[in-house]
């Protein structure tokens, strides 16, 4: 049972993406068996919670934060051992079909082409015996308002091999088509093919509730994530397009930080998310969130809400990304003329009056209510980095949604860091997110920039990373060594030592590893398929020994 006072504890997490996990059978990608085992080691470690990134099922980028639905999950996460029939036999027959690797990196179209190939094979049993059908039947009907639609959409995808509804057939590409064009096909071809992706929806739903109760038994949280927006190539934009606004794309502002991408820092970056209808929305009592934001319950004790500065108002593009190319290097002016007079901007309004600020603010606090009326128990954090309106963190913390304190970047404008003990107890502390550099990374990169053209910004970050842990000061760039074991643990013990109830770091943090999980602003190559280097029970032993020693620092830091 869990324990009485779960939720009052202050906890350290570890955030580890679930497709990061090894274990043998896994089909080179980690799964929901694997997490279960992740959960065992935070137990033994006395690690309260274990942040994960989105788990709805992803596009053909393999982003976690670009699904085709605000609801059903990723089947690519699947334990499929658990599948009623299926054998280990069946399972590395798949591995061998489709050359599962379990190399440093996931290899996504050998493991999801094994998966469903699996997963196809547990259907055609499933059919031959019908295991609980009577079970499937009843999640079918009290699933249906967004089920069906996915099972519909994930069809069509089957049929058109993409999800980028916009460029399948003409006679399909709409909803209202599709729906005609559903009426015409053979129907007990179709109503096998919909029901293949509702029991496959069924069995993940059971697997990560199942998870979800074993993990609150381990005292162990398990903390998901929700993205701000949801895919243009979603099935709830194309069968749901009444709650979105389609003629805008959601985004960033531009940032000289991502000095290697030449439009986002013209123009911003442009994530091609569809900005919501408020209006069409309220008048429905919000029943499109309420319900993303019920199902995500379901499965998770905590979850952080990605950018949730865009429930004050959103950088905005009045183009897609496909034409980003068309808009680089041309001024205001021109863009405009392409546009009929628009340009990138706040949406919808910036903050340049108080008279704006005041109705973003007024904006934020309504829908943000109604996400934590939705919620219930669950515990909710927001993500609140970038370009942040000063009325935003304070609104926050009124709600009792913790937001971010990355220590290296909260300064007292001195030079000194802001020091962990005057954090608001309703916040989350940490040095990154999966979009930074680990610990160990972040460290070394500044110590290497040393001397060079940005050697006075690595200076001052190596000064508040420094100040923020106790460490000496150093005056000169030879005052700072390579990361090890002196820096590591005074950073970490300053981080678990904080007033913040939620303290966590990355899973590459623990075990000194360098590796991103992702790059921002990027596409493909190594982004989202970092895997831990071995499985669990083959840690080596000096891993193991830091572990013992994070374990020690929890106790001593009353986390947990």
């Amino acid at each position: 049972m869990a324990l009485p006072d779960m939720k009052r504890l202050r906890r350290l997490g570890v955030l580890v993406p679930v497709f990061s996990l090894r274990r043998d059978d896994d089909l080179g990608i980690g799964d929901t068996r694997a997490l279960r085992e992740m959960v065992d080691w935070a137990s033994q470690h006395r690690v309260g919670f274990l942040q994960l990134l989105p788990i709805n099922e992803t596009g053909v980028d393999n982003s976690p934060y670009n699904a085709i639905s605000s609801v059903a999950l990723d089947p690519v996460l699947l334990n499929m051992e658990e599948l009623p029939g299926m054998t280990k036999r069946q399972i590395r027959a798949a591995e061998k079909k489709h050359q599962t690797k379990s190399d440093e990196l996931v290899d996504y179209d050998s493991s999801n082409a094994a998966k469903w190939d699996v997963l196809e094979q547990g259907f055609r049993h499933f059919l031959l015996h019908g295991n609980g059908r009577d079970a499937l039947e009843l999640f079918q009907r009290d699933e249906k308002d967004w089920l069906l639609p996915y099972c519909k959409f994930r069809y069509l995808m089957e049929l058109a091999g993409t999800e980028r509804w916009n460029e399948w057939p003409e006679n399909y590409n709409t909803a209202e088509k599709a729906e005609v064009y559903l009426a015409s096909v053979d129907q007990d071809e179709l109503e096998e093919r919909l029901e293949f992706y509702a029991w496959v929806q069924w069995h993940a739903f059971n697997q990560w509730r199942e998870l979800r109760a074993y993990a609150e038994s381990q005292d162990v949280k398990l903390m998901g994530d929700i993205p701000i927006g949801v895919s243009y190539a979603s099935a709830d934009v194309f069968f749901e397009p009444q709650w979105f606004d389609l003629s805008l794309s959601g985004g960033s502002p531009p940032e000289t930080v991502f000095k290697d991408d030449a439009f986002a820092c013209q123009w911003g970056q442009n994530w091609g998310i569809p900005l919501y209808d408020w209006e069409r929305l309220a008048q429905d009592d919000y029943r499109w969130w309420r319900r993303r934001i019920e199902k995500l319950t379901d499965v998770f004790h905590i979850f952080r809400i990605d950018h949730i500065l865009g429930f004050y108002r959103i950088y905005s593009f009045p183009w897609r990304p496909d034409d980003n190319a068309t808009y680089l290097g041309l001024s205001e002016e021109e863009a405009k003329a392409l546009t009929g007079g628009s340009l990138p901007g706040f949406s919808p309004r910036p903050d340049d009056t108080q008279k704006n600020r005041d109705a973003n603010l007024s904006d934020g606090d309504r829908y943000l209510k109604m996400v934590l009326d939705a919620a219930g128990d669950g515990e909710v954090v927001g993500e609140d980095l970038g370009c942040v309106p000063d009325y935003v963190r304070p609104h926050l913390e009124r709600l009792g949604i913790a937001g971010f304190k990355v220590c290296h970047w909260e300064s007292m404008g001195d030079g000194r860091a802001v020091k962990g003990s005057d954090y608001p107890q309703c916040s989350f502390a940490t040095y990154a997110t999966h979009d930074h550099d680990p610990i160990p990374a972040l460290w070394n990169t500044l110590v290497g920039m040393l001397g060079g053209l940005e050697h006075e910004g690595a200076m001052r970050g190596l000064a508040l990373l420094s100040d923020f842990a106790g460490l000496p000061k150093g005056k000169t760039m030879h005052d700072y060594a390579r990361y090890g074991s002196v820096v590591k643990w005074s950073l970490l013990g300053s981080l678990l030592k904080s007033n913040a109830d939620y303290a966590a770091v990355m899973i590459t943090d623990v075990i000194d590893s360098e590796k991103r999980i992702n790059i921002p602003g990027t596409v493909g190559g190594e982004n989202w398929r970092y895997r831990l280097p071995w499985k669990l029970e083959e840690m080596p032993g000096p891993i193991q020994s830091e572990c013992q020693r994070l374990t020690e620092l929890i106790h001593i830091a009353g986390r947990g």
